[in-house]
Protein backbone atom coordinates (compact mmCIF):
# COMPACT_ATOMS: atom_id res chain seq x y z
CA UNK A 1 0.00 0.00 0.00
CA UNK A 2 1.36 3.36 -0.75
CA UNK A 3 0.71 6.70 0.97
CA UNK A 4 -1.23 9.68 -1.42
CA UNK A 5 -1.65 13.37 -0.60
CA UNK A 6 -4.92 14.58 -1.92
CA UNK A 7 -6.91 17.63 -1.45
CA UNK A 8 -9.53 18.12 0.63
CA UNK A 9 -13.23 18.51 -1.71
CA UNK A 10 -14.22 21.38 1.31
CA UNK A 11 -12.74 23.04 4.19
CA UNK A 12 -15.26 23.66 7.06
CA UNK A 13 -14.99 27.05 9.05
CA UNK A 14 -14.83 25.38 11.96
CA UNK A 15 -11.76 23.67 10.83
CA UNK A 16 -10.16 27.03 9.66
CA UNK A 17 -10.71 28.31 13.20
CA UNK A 18 -9.74 25.51 14.72
CA UNK A 19 -6.18 24.98 13.17
CA UNK A 20 -4.36 27.76 14.54
CA UNK A 21 -5.89 27.15 18.32
CA UNK A 22 -4.24 23.53 17.68
CA UNK A 23 -0.96 24.65 16.76
CA UNK A 24 -0.99 27.15 19.66
CA UNK A 25 -1.40 24.07 21.98
CA UNK A 26 1.21 22.02 20.14
CA UNK A 27 3.59 24.22 20.74
CA UNK A 28 2.72 24.62 24.53
CA UNK A 29 2.62 21.21 24.56
CA UNK A 30 6.23 20.67 22.92
CA UNK A 31 7.48 23.93 24.54
CA UNK A 32 7.04 22.06 27.87
CA UNK A 33 8.59 19.27 26.89
CA UNK A 34 11.47 21.19 25.93
CA UNK A 35 11.35 22.64 29.58
CA UNK A 36 11.59 19.00 30.72
CA UNK A 37 14.23 18.30 28.49
CA UNK A 38 16.46 20.86 30.09
CA UNK A 39 16.07 20.12 33.72
CA UNK A 40 13.45 22.28 34.40
CA UNK A 41 9.66 21.80 35.98
CA UNK A 42 7.68 21.78 32.66
CA UNK A 43 4.89 23.27 34.36
CA UNK A 44 6.50 26.28 36.55
CA UNK A 45 8.04 26.85 33.76
CA UNK A 46 4.73 27.12 31.56
CA UNK A 47 3.39 29.41 34.32
CA UNK A 48 6.52 31.79 34.55
CA UNK A 49 6.55 31.92 30.79
CA UNK A 50 2.53 32.52 29.90
CA UNK A 51 0.78 33.53 33.14
CA UNK A 52 3.40 35.20 35.29
CA UNK A 53 4.57 37.79 33.43
CA UNK A 54 0.39 39.11 33.03
CA UNK A 55 -0.62 38.82 36.72
CA UNK A 56 0.27 42.29 37.04
CA UNK A 57 -0.26 45.62 35.62
CA UNK A 58 3.35 46.55 34.82
CA UNK A 59 3.64 42.66 33.10
CA UNK A 60 0.10 43.99 30.87
CA UNK A 61 1.23 47.46 29.62
CA UNK A 62 4.77 45.67 28.91
CA UNK A 63 2.39 43.01 26.30
CA UNK A 64 1.03 46.16 25.24
CA UNK A 65 4.15 47.56 24.71
CA UNK A 66 5.24 44.66 22.41
CA UNK A 67 2.18 43.70 20.75
CA UNK A 68 2.02 47.13 19.14
CA UNK A 69 4.59 46.62 16.38
CA UNK A 70 3.47 43.35 15.63
CA UNK A 71 -0.40 44.37 15.55
CA UNK A 72 0.80 47.72 13.13
CA UNK A 73 3.09 45.04 11.08
CA UNK A 74 0.99 42.14 10.73
CA UNK A 75 -1.49 44.13 9.82
CA UNK A 76 -0.30 45.87 7.26
CA UNK A 77 1.45 42.34 6.35
CA UNK A 78 -1.94 41.17 5.78
CA UNK A 79 -2.73 43.39 2.76
CA UNK A 80 0.03 41.97 0.65
CA UNK A 81 -0.52 38.30 1.81
CA UNK A 82 -3.95 38.47 0.69
CA UNK A 83 -3.02 38.74 -2.86
CA UNK A 84 -0.08 36.74 -2.85
CA UNK A 85 2.36 39.31 -2.50
CA UNK A 86 5.35 38.17 -0.03
CA UNK A 87 6.47 40.78 1.66
CA UNK A 88 9.36 39.14 3.97
CA UNK A 89 11.68 42.41 4.53
CA UNK A 90 8.91 44.15 7.20
CA UNK A 91 12.37 44.22 9.62
CA UNK A 92 14.22 46.33 7.43
CA UNK A 93 11.78 48.57 6.31
CA UNK A 94 11.18 49.15 10.38
CA UNK A 95 15.01 49.60 10.67
CA UNK A 96 14.66 52.18 7.62
CA UNK A 97 11.26 54.23 9.42
CA UNK A 98 13.03 53.95 12.55
CA UNK A 99 16.23 55.72 11.11
CA UNK A 100 13.90 58.51 9.19
CA UNK A 101 12.23 59.48 12.90
CA UNK A 102 15.31 59.25 14.33
CA UNK A 103 16.60 61.64 11.52
CA UNK A 104 13.71 64.45 11.92
CA UNK A 105 14.05 64.33 15.66
CA UNK A 106 17.71 64.88 15.79
CA UNK A 107 18.31 67.59 13.25
CA UNK A 108 15.07 69.18 12.58
CA UNK A 109 15.52 72.74 13.27
CA UNK A 110 14.96 74.19 16.49
CA UNK A 111 11.32 76.49 14.77
CA UNK A 112 9.56 73.18 13.99
CA UNK A 113 9.57 71.50 17.60
CA UNK A 114 6.05 71.89 17.57
CA UNK A 115 5.23 69.57 14.53
CA UNK A 116 8.13 67.43 15.68
CA UNK A 117 6.16 64.47 16.11
CA UNK A 118 3.92 64.91 13.25
CA UNK A 119 6.88 65.15 10.82
CA UNK A 120 9.05 62.60 12.54
CA UNK A 121 5.48 60.37 11.68
CA UNK A 122 5.35 61.09 8.14
CA UNK A 123 9.33 60.35 7.87
CA UNK A 124 9.19 57.45 9.00
CA UNK A 125 5.75 56.09 7.14
CA UNK A 126 8.10 57.52 3.63
CA UNK A 127 11.04 55.53 4.43
CA UNK A 128 9.39 52.19 4.89
CA UNK A 129 7.20 52.52 1.82
CA UNK A 130 10.38 53.78 -0.12
CA UNK A 131 12.31 50.09 0.62
CA UNK A 132 9.46 48.18 0.20
CA UNK A 133 8.82 50.18 -3.32
CA UNK A 134 12.73 48.94 -4.23
CA UNK A 135 10.98 45.53 -4.21
CA UNK A 136 7.51 46.33 -5.57
CA UNK A 137 9.80 48.41 -9.06
CA UNK A 138 11.64 45.10 -9.36
CA UNK A 139 8.71 42.33 -9.05
CA UNK A 140 6.60 44.89 -11.54
CA UNK A 141 9.57 46.41 -14.19
CA UNK A 142 11.31 42.84 -14.26
CA UNK A 143 9.64 40.10 -12.32
CA UNK A 144 12.28 39.49 -9.17
CA UNK A 145 11.03 37.47 -6.22
CA UNK A 146 9.88 39.97 -3.84
CA UNK A 147 11.12 37.79 -1.08
CA UNK A 148 14.25 37.55 -1.71
CA UNK A 149 14.77 40.83 -2.66
CA UNK A 150 12.47 42.36 0.48
CA UNK A 151 14.63 40.05 3.05
CA UNK A 152 18.54 41.06 1.42
CA UNK A 153 17.16 44.74 2.01
CA UNK A 154 16.44 43.80 5.47
CA UNK A 155 20.45 43.23 5.95
CA UNK A 156 21.28 46.61 3.89
CA UNK A 157 18.94 48.28 6.43
CA UNK A 158 20.51 47.29 9.53
CA UNK A 159 23.93 47.57 8.27
CA UNK A 160 23.45 51.08 7.62
CA UNK A 161 21.37 51.32 11.21
CA UNK A 162 25.06 49.90 12.77
CA UNK A 163 27.12 52.60 10.74
CA UNK A 164 24.87 55.23 11.68
CA UNK A 165 24.89 54.74 15.52
CA UNK A 166 28.40 53.56 15.52
CA UNK A 167 29.61 56.62 13.59
CA UNK A 168 28.11 60.02 12.30
CA UNK A 169 24.73 59.77 14.35
CA UNK A 170 26.58 58.15 18.12
CA UNK A 171 25.90 60.03 21.16
CA UNK A 172 29.15 62.05 21.89
CA UNK A 173 27.65 61.84 25.75
CA UNK A 174 26.90 58.13 25.57
CA UNK A 175 29.98 56.13 26.66
CA UNK A 176 30.85 55.29 23.45
CA UNK A 177 28.01 52.84 23.29
CA UNK A 178 26.51 52.39 19.63
CA UNK A 179 23.19 54.62 19.80
CA UNK A 180 22.18 57.92 19.41
CA UNK A 181 21.60 61.01 21.74
CA UNK A 182 17.76 60.84 23.09
CA UNK A 183 15.00 61.99 21.37
CA UNK A 184 14.49 65.57 22.51
CA UNK A 185 11.15 66.13 24.57
CA UNK A 186 8.91 67.89 21.14
CA UNK A 187 9.97 64.51 19.64
CA UNK A 188 8.80 61.33 22.32
CA UNK A 189 5.43 60.14 23.24
CA UNK A 190 4.33 60.59 26.34
CA UNK A 191 3.43 57.47 28.21
CA UNK A 192 -0.33 57.10 29.13
CA UNK A 193 0.35 56.54 32.84
CA UNK A 194 3.92 57.79 33.73
CA UNK A 195 4.69 54.33 35.47
CA UNK A 196 4.64 52.61 32.53
CA UNK A 197 6.23 52.35 28.93
CA UNK A 198 2.86 52.11 27.15
CA UNK A 199 2.05 54.99 24.42
CA UNK A 200 -0.97 56.15 22.55
CA UNK A 201 0.58 53.48 19.80
CA UNK A 202 -2.27 51.29 21.72
CA UNK A 203 -5.02 53.62 19.98
CA UNK A 204 -2.92 54.00 16.56
CA UNK A 205 -2.90 49.69 16.54
CA UNK A 206 -6.63 49.29 16.63
CA UNK A 207 -7.29 52.15 14.74
CA UNK A 208 -5.02 50.81 12.14
CA UNK A 209 -6.87 47.12 12.48
CA UNK A 210 -10.17 49.11 12.33
CA UNK A 211 -8.48 50.54 8.73
CA UNK A 212 -7.53 46.81 7.81
CA UNK A 213 -11.54 45.62 8.18
CA UNK A 214 -12.69 48.43 6.18
CA UNK A 215 -10.26 47.87 3.47
CA UNK A 216 -10.97 44.04 3.34
CA UNK A 217 -14.47 43.89 3.97
CA UNK A 218 -15.62 46.75 2.76
CA UNK A 219 -13.81 48.29 -0.44
CA UNK A 220 -13.32 46.87 -3.67
CA UNK A 221 -9.38 47.87 -3.35
CA UNK A 222 -9.72 45.16 -1.01
CA UNK A 223 -11.95 42.97 -3.37
CA UNK A 224 -9.47 42.94 -6.22
CA UNK A 225 -6.72 42.08 -4.15
CA UNK A 226 -7.84 39.09 -2.79
CA UNK A 227 -9.32 38.10 -6.28
CA UNK A 228 -5.70 38.39 -7.31
CA UNK A 229 -4.78 36.20 -4.79
CA UNK A 230 -7.02 33.66 -4.84
CA UNK A 231 -7.39 33.34 -8.51
CA UNK A 232 -4.57 35.30 -11.03
CA UNK A 233 -6.07 34.31 -14.40
CA UNK A 234 -9.70 35.30 -13.42
CA UNK A 235 -8.23 39.13 -12.02
CA UNK A 236 -6.44 39.20 -14.96
CA UNK A 237 -9.14 38.48 -17.52
CA UNK A 238 -11.73 40.40 -15.38
CA UNK A 239 -8.86 43.55 -16.14
CA UNK A 240 -7.62 43.72 -12.65
CA UNK A 241 -3.81 44.83 -12.82
CA UNK A 242 -1.11 42.40 -11.55
CA UNK A 243 1.42 45.53 -11.20
CA UNK A 244 -1.57 47.76 -8.95
CA UNK A 245 -1.42 44.82 -6.91
CA UNK A 246 2.32 44.26 -6.55
CA UNK A 247 2.67 47.64 -5.07
CA UNK A 248 -0.42 48.14 -3.00
CA UNK A 249 0.66 44.76 -1.63
CA UNK A 250 4.58 46.04 -0.43
CA UNK A 251 3.67 49.79 0.12
CA UNK A 252 1.15 49.25 2.50
CA UNK A 253 3.22 46.78 4.03
CA UNK A 254 6.62 48.66 4.07
CA UNK A 255 4.33 52.23 5.35
CA UNK A 256 3.27 49.87 8.42
CA UNK A 257 6.34 48.99 9.67
CA UNK A 258 7.99 51.92 9.00
CA UNK A 259 5.49 53.45 10.94
CA UNK A 260 5.98 50.60 14.09
CA UNK A 261 9.66 51.45 13.69
CA UNK A 262 8.67 55.24 14.69
CA UNK A 263 6.43 54.30 17.51
CA UNK A 264 9.57 52.26 18.90
CA UNK A 265 12.25 55.56 18.90
CA UNK A 266 9.70 58.35 19.16
CA UNK A 267 8.19 55.82 22.45
CA UNK A 268 9.87 53.50 24.67
CA UNK A 269 13.37 52.89 23.22
CA UNK A 270 13.60 57.10 22.70
CA UNK A 271 16.46 56.93 20.57
CA UNK A 272 18.04 54.82 18.17
CA UNK A 273 20.46 52.04 18.70
CA UNK A 274 22.08 49.11 17.22
CA UNK A 275 19.36 46.67 18.10
CA UNK A 276 15.55 49.08 17.45
CA UNK A 277 14.01 45.70 16.99
CA UNK A 278 14.26 42.29 18.90
CA UNK A 279 12.67 41.14 15.03
CA UNK A 280 9.34 42.43 15.62
CA UNK A 281 9.23 42.00 11.49
CA UNK A 282 9.76 38.37 11.27
CA UNK A 283 7.72 37.76 14.11
CA UNK A 284 4.62 40.57 12.65
CA UNK A 285 4.25 37.30 10.15
CA UNK A 286 3.57 34.36 12.03
CA UNK A 287 1.00 36.93 13.75
CA UNK A 288 -0.49 37.66 10.17
CA UNK A 289 -1.18 33.77 9.61
CA UNK A 290 -1.76 33.09 13.08
CA UNK A 291 -4.66 35.46 12.87
CA UNK A 292 -5.29 34.27 9.26
CA UNK A 293 -5.00 37.63 7.72
CA UNK A 294 -7.84 38.71 10.06
CA UNK A 295 -7.97 42.52 12.14
CA UNK A 296 -9.54 40.07 15.13
CA UNK A 297 -7.08 37.62 14.61
CA UNK A 298 -3.97 39.49 14.40
CA UNK A 299 -5.02 41.58 17.68
CA UNK A 300 -4.83 38.18 19.06
CA UNK A 301 -2.09 36.78 17.51
CA UNK A 302 -0.25 39.98 18.17
CA UNK A 303 -0.91 39.69 21.53
CA UNK A 304 -0.02 35.56 22.03
CA UNK A 305 3.15 36.35 20.42
CA UNK A 306 3.68 39.50 22.56
CA UNK A 307 3.63 37.28 25.40
CA UNK A 308 6.52 34.74 24.14
CA UNK A 309 8.48 38.03 24.12
CA UNK A 310 7.57 38.91 27.88
CA UNK A 311 7.81 35.36 28.52
CA UNK A 312 11.48 35.15 27.64
CA UNK A 313 12.43 37.61 29.40
CA UNK A 314 10.62 36.68 32.84
CA UNK A 315 12.15 32.70 32.46
CA UNK A 316 15.41 34.27 31.92
CA UNK A 317 15.18 36.28 35.03
CA UNK A 318 13.36 33.29 37.30
CA UNK A 319 15.53 30.14 35.69
CA UNK A 320 18.04 31.52 33.91
CA UNK A 321 17.15 30.05 30.91
CA UNK A 322 18.70 32.29 28.00
CA UNK A 323 16.07 34.86 26.49
CA UNK A 324 16.28 33.07 22.87
CA UNK A 325 14.16 30.38 24.29
CA UNK A 326 11.38 33.36 23.00
CA UNK A 327 12.61 32.12 19.06
CA UNK A 328 11.97 28.42 19.91
CA UNK A 329 8.64 29.01 20.85
CA UNK A 330 7.62 31.31 17.35
CA UNK A 331 9.98 28.27 15.65
CA UNK A 332 7.16 25.95 17.15
CA UNK A 333 4.83 28.55 16.82
CA UNK A 334 5.47 28.37 13.09
CA UNK A 335 6.08 24.69 12.24
CA UNK A 336 2.79 23.89 14.08
CA UNK A 337 0.86 26.51 12.22
CA UNK A 338 2.35 25.17 8.90
CA UNK A 339 1.24 21.90 9.69
CA UNK A 340 -2.10 22.06 10.74
CA UNK A 341 -2.98 24.37 7.84
CA UNK A 342 -1.68 21.55 5.33
CA UNK A 343 -3.78 18.95 7.04
CA UNK A 344 -6.59 21.28 6.91
CA UNK A 345 -6.57 21.89 3.21
CA UNK A 346 -5.14 18.28 2.47
CA UNK A 347 -5.30 14.63 3.41
CA UNK A 348 -3.03 11.43 3.26
CA UNK A 349 -4.44 8.09 1.63
CA UNK A 350 -3.61 5.18 1.40
CA UNK A 351 -3.78 3.58 -2.51
CA UNK A 352 -2.86 0.53 -4.84
CA UNK A 353 0.61 0.27 -4.96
Amino acid sequence: MALRIEPRREVTWAARLLAPIAAVLLTLVFGGALFWTLGFDPLATLYAFFIGPVTGLYGLTELLVKAVPLIIIAAGLSVGFRANIWNIGAEGQLTMGAIAAAGVGLFAPQGLHGLLLPLMFLAALLAGMAWAGIAAFLRARFGTNEILVTLMLTYIAGLLLSWLVRGPWRDPMGFNFPQTALMPPAGTLSPLDPRFRVTASVWFALLVLGLLWLFVSRSFAGYRLAVGGAAPRAARYVGFSEKGAIWTGLLVGGAAAGVAGFYEVAGPLGQLSAVISPGYGFTAIIVAFVGRLHPAGILLGGLFLALTYVGGEAVQVSFGIPAHITRVFQGLLLFFLLASEFFTSWRITRSGA
